[in-house]
Protein backbone atom coordinates (compact mmCIF):
# COMPACT_ATOMS: atom_id res chain seq x y z
CA UNK A 1 0.00 0.00 0.00
CA UNK A 2 2.86 2.45 0.56
CA UNK A 3 3.60 2.08 -3.17
CA UNK A 4 0.39 3.45 -3.83
CA UNK A 5 -0.33 6.78 -5.40
CA UNK A 6 -4.39 6.29 -4.90
CA UNK A 7 -5.85 3.93 -2.68
CA UNK A 8 -9.44 3.68 -2.67
CA UNK A 9 -10.92 1.68 0.50
CA UNK A 10 -14.86 0.43 0.33
CA UNK A 11 -15.66 3.42 -2.17
CA UNK A 12 -19.48 3.19 -2.41
CA UNK A 13 -21.23 5.86 -5.10
CA UNK A 14 -25.29 6.61 -5.19
CA UNK A 15 -27.18 8.83 -7.08
CA UNK A 16 -30.84 10.44 -6.33
CA UNK A 17 -32.41 10.94 -3.34
CA UNK A 18 -36.01 9.75 -3.59
CA UNK A 19 -35.26 7.40 -6.09
CA UNK A 20 -31.62 6.11 -5.01
CA UNK A 21 -29.24 4.27 -7.89
CA UNK A 22 -26.11 2.91 -6.60
CA UNK A 23 -23.77 3.04 -9.54
CA UNK A 24 -20.09 1.58 -7.24
CA UNK A 25 -20.28 -0.91 -4.67
CA UNK A 26 -17.53 -1.17 -2.27
CA UNK A 27 -14.69 -0.54 -4.33
CA UNK A 28 -11.41 -1.49 -2.47
CA UNK A 29 -8.30 -0.39 -5.52
CA UNK A 30 -5.06 0.41 -5.09
CA UNK A 31 -3.32 2.19 -7.95
CA UNK A 32 0.86 1.96 -7.94
CA UNK A 33 3.05 4.92 -8.52
CA UNK A 34 4.59 4.83 -12.96
CA UNK A 35 2.27 2.01 -13.12
CA UNK A 36 0.43 1.91 -16.67
CA UNK A 37 -3.33 0.53 -15.96
CA UNK A 38 -5.85 -0.16 -18.17
CA UNK A 39 -9.95 -0.19 -16.72
CA UNK A 40 -12.37 -1.51 -18.86
CA UNK A 41 -16.47 -2.68 -18.63
CA UNK A 42 -19.43 -2.48 -20.81
CA UNK A 43 -21.43 0.81 -20.97
CA UNK A 44 -22.75 1.38 -17.43
CA UNK A 45 -20.75 -0.62 -15.84
CA UNK A 46 -19.25 2.41 -13.25
CA UNK A 47 -15.85 2.49 -14.94
CA UNK A 48 -16.23 6.38 -15.70
CA UNK A 49 -17.67 7.39 -12.65
CA UNK A 50 -14.75 5.36 -10.78
CA UNK A 51 -12.81 7.63 -12.88
CA UNK A 52 -14.32 10.73 -12.03
CA UNK A 53 -13.82 9.79 -8.31
CA UNK A 54 -10.52 8.89 -8.70
CA UNK A 55 -9.90 12.78 -10.74
CA UNK A 56 -11.95 14.45 -8.06
CA UNK A 57 -14.08 15.73 -10.23
CA UNK A 58 -17.03 13.55 -8.08
CA UNK A 59 -17.19 12.25 -4.76
CA UNK A 60 -18.10 8.72 -3.81
CA UNK A 61 -21.26 8.69 -0.72
CA UNK A 62 -18.94 6.95 1.19
CA UNK A 63 -16.06 5.12 1.43
CA UNK A 64 -12.43 6.79 1.52
CA UNK A 65 -10.06 8.27 -1.61
CA UNK A 66 -6.12 8.55 -0.90
CA UNK A 67 -4.62 11.01 -3.45
CA UNK A 68 -0.80 10.98 -3.43
CA UNK A 69 -1.41 10.38 0.40
CA UNK A 70 -4.02 12.79 1.10
CA UNK A 71 -7.43 12.05 1.63
CA UNK A 72 -9.54 13.59 -1.52
CA UNK A 73 -13.04 12.71 -0.58
CA UNK A 74 -12.51 15.19 2.43
CA UNK A 75 -11.07 18.35 1.20
CA UNK A 76 -13.10 21.43 0.13
CA UNK A 77 -13.54 22.83 -3.63
CA UNK A 78 -10.94 25.06 -3.82
CA UNK A 79 -8.12 22.43 -2.03
CA UNK A 80 -9.79 19.77 -4.66
CA UNK A 81 -9.14 22.14 -7.43
CA UNK A 82 -5.64 22.74 -6.30
CA UNK A 83 -5.14 18.83 -6.48
CA UNK A 84 -6.51 18.64 -9.46
CA UNK A 85 -4.04 21.13 -11.02
CA UNK A 86 -1.11 20.17 -9.46
CA UNK A 87 -1.30 16.33 -9.16
CA UNK A 88 -3.61 15.28 -12.12
CA UNK A 89 -4.01 15.73 -15.94
CA UNK A 90 -6.95 14.66 -17.95
CA UNK A 91 -6.98 13.00 -21.35
CA UNK A 92 -10.85 12.53 -22.85
CA UNK A 93 -12.24 11.30 -26.21
CA UNK A 94 -13.25 14.85 -27.01
CA UNK A 95 -10.35 17.15 -26.26
CA UNK A 96 -11.83 20.23 -24.83
CA UNK A 97 -9.52 22.59 -26.88
CA UNK A 98 -9.96 25.82 -27.04
CA UNK A 99 -10.91 26.54 -30.78
CA UNK A 100 -9.75 30.83 -30.40
CA UNK A 101 -6.28 29.90 -29.28
CA UNK A 102 -3.43 28.20 -30.96
CA UNK A 103 -1.82 24.47 -30.08
CA UNK A 104 1.12 26.24 -28.05
CA UNK A 105 -1.60 28.42 -25.74
CA UNK A 106 -3.68 25.35 -25.80
CA UNK A 107 -1.10 23.52 -23.79
CA UNK A 108 0.14 26.37 -21.61
CA UNK A 109 -3.55 26.52 -20.34
CA UNK A 110 -3.27 24.55 -16.84
CA UNK A 111 -0.38 26.88 -16.43
CA UNK A 112 -2.27 30.12 -17.07
CA UNK A 113 -5.55 28.61 -14.94
CA UNK A 114 -3.00 28.72 -11.71
CA UNK A 115 -2.75 32.45 -12.46
CA UNK A 116 0.96 32.13 -13.47
CA UNK A 117 2.71 34.15 -16.37
CA UNK A 118 4.73 32.30 -18.92
CA UNK A 119 8.66 32.38 -17.93
CA UNK A 120 11.39 31.15 -19.51
CA UNK A 121 11.57 27.52 -17.51
CA UNK A 122 7.74 27.52 -18.45
CA UNK A 123 8.06 28.10 -22.39
CA UNK A 124 11.52 25.93 -22.79
CA UNK A 125 8.77 23.12 -20.91
CA UNK A 126 6.24 23.61 -22.99
CA UNK A 127 7.99 23.45 -26.43
CA UNK A 128 9.65 20.11 -25.04
CA UNK A 129 6.80 18.55 -24.51
CA UNK A 130 5.52 19.83 -27.76
CA UNK A 131 8.35 18.62 -29.37
CA UNK A 132 7.86 14.82 -27.69
CA UNK A 133 4.45 14.85 -29.04
CA UNK A 134 5.25 15.63 -31.93
CA UNK A 135 3.62 18.93 -32.54
CA UNK A 136 6.72 21.37 -32.98
CA UNK A 137 5.60 21.86 -36.81
CA UNK A 138 1.91 22.79 -36.09
CA UNK A 139 2.42 24.67 -32.52
CA UNK A 140 1.07 28.02 -34.02
CA UNK A 141 -1.66 26.50 -35.43
CA UNK A 142 -5.71 27.40 -33.73
CA UNK A 143 -6.55 23.94 -32.36
CA UNK A 144 -9.56 23.82 -35.03
CA UNK A 145 -7.21 23.66 -37.91
CA UNK A 146 -5.36 20.63 -36.69
CA UNK A 147 -6.28 16.77 -37.25
CA UNK A 148 -8.17 14.87 -35.16
CA UNK A 149 -4.80 13.23 -34.34
CA UNK A 150 -2.66 16.36 -33.48
CA UNK A 151 -5.67 17.93 -31.57
CA UNK A 152 -5.36 14.65 -29.23
CA UNK A 153 -1.50 15.10 -29.08
CA UNK A 154 -2.03 18.25 -27.97
CA UNK A 155 -4.32 17.36 -25.43
CA UNK A 156 -1.69 14.95 -24.00
CA UNK A 157 1.05 17.67 -24.04
CA UNK A 158 -1.77 19.72 -21.79
CA UNK A 159 -2.21 16.86 -19.67
CA UNK A 160 1.23 17.02 -19.09
CA UNK A 161 2.58 21.00 -18.71
CA UNK A 162 1.94 20.76 -14.89
CA UNK A 163 4.13 17.35 -14.70
CA UNK A 164 1.16 15.82 -13.34
CA UNK A 165 1.75 12.87 -11.14
CA UNK A 166 -0.70 10.91 -12.55
CA UNK A 167 -2.64 10.83 -15.98
CA UNK A 168 -6.77 9.63 -15.98
CA UNK A 169 -7.49 8.75 -19.64
CA UNK A 170 -11.22 8.53 -20.56
CA UNK A 171 -11.24 6.15 -23.81
CA UNK A 172 -7.95 8.89 -25.13
CA UNK A 173 -8.79 7.64 -28.85
CA UNK A 174 -12.38 6.59 -29.01
CA UNK A 175 -12.46 9.23 -31.98
CA UNK A 176 -9.16 8.06 -34.04
CA UNK A 177 -8.54 5.52 -36.84
CA UNK A 178 -6.61 2.23 -35.87
CA UNK A 179 -3.44 3.89 -37.14
CA UNK A 180 -3.69 6.77 -34.98
CA UNK A 181 -4.61 5.00 -31.90
CA UNK A 182 -1.39 3.15 -31.97
CA UNK A 183 0.43 5.79 -32.59
CA UNK A 184 -1.12 7.42 -29.30
CA UNK A 185 -0.84 4.83 -27.23
CA UNK A 186 2.65 4.20 -28.08
CA UNK A 187 3.05 7.63 -26.66
CA UNK A 188 1.34 7.36 -23.77
CA UNK A 189 3.65 4.34 -22.83
CA UNK A 190 6.61 6.59 -23.54
CA UNK A 191 5.31 9.78 -21.14
CA UNK A 192 5.03 7.04 -19.09
CA UNK A 193 8.72 5.57 -18.97
CA UNK A 194 10.14 8.73 -19.58
CA UNK A 195 8.75 10.87 -16.94
CA UNK A 196 7.43 8.17 -14.34
CA UNK A 197 4.01 9.11 -14.80
CA UNK A 198 0.92 6.88 -13.73
CA UNK A 199 -1.68 6.27 -16.40
CA UNK A 200 -5.08 5.08 -15.94
CA UNK A 201 -6.96 4.51 -19.09
CA UNK A 202 -10.29 3.96 -19.69
CA UNK A 203 -11.44 1.84 -22.75
CA UNK A 204 -14.68 -0.87 -23.78
CA UNK A 205 -12.19 -2.01 -26.03
CA UNK A 206 -10.02 -5.08 -24.51
CA UNK A 207 -7.13 -4.65 -27.79
CA UNK A 208 -6.07 -1.43 -26.25
CA UNK A 209 -6.23 -2.83 -22.62
CA UNK A 210 -4.19 -5.38 -23.42
CA UNK A 211 -1.28 -2.30 -24.21
CA UNK A 212 -1.26 -1.77 -20.84
CA UNK A 213 0.27 -3.70 -17.67
CA UNK A 214 -2.65 -4.19 -15.40
CA UNK A 215 -6.28 -4.90 -16.56
CA UNK A 216 -9.28 -3.52 -14.55
CA UNK A 217 -12.42 -5.00 -14.99
CA UNK A 218 -15.46 -2.94 -14.22
CA UNK A 219 -19.21 -5.27 -14.24
CA UNK A 220 -22.20 -3.66 -12.38
CA UNK A 221 -20.11 -1.69 -10.22
CA UNK A 222 -18.00 -4.14 -9.05
CA UNK A 223 -14.42 -5.06 -9.56
CA UNK A 224 -15.31 -8.55 -11.48
CA UNK A 225 -11.37 -8.75 -12.55
CA UNK A 226 -8.17 -7.71 -12.14
CA UNK A 227 -5.25 -8.60 -13.77
CA UNK A 228 -2.02 -7.73 -13.72
CA UNK A 229 0.91 -8.97 -16.21
CA UNK A 230 4.00 -10.46 -14.91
Amino acid sequence: MDNNIIQLSQVNKIYGTQIKTQVLFDIDLGIKKNSFNGIIGASGSGKSTLLNIIGTLDKPTNGQVMINGVRSDQMKKDELAKLRNETIGFIFQFHYLLPEFTAFENVLMPHFIKGQKVDKKMDARAHEIMSLVGLEKVKNNLAGNMSGGQQQRTAIARALINNPSVILADEPTGNLDSETTEVIYDLLRDVNKQFGTTFIIITHDRRIAEKTDRIIEIKDGRIFNDFTRR
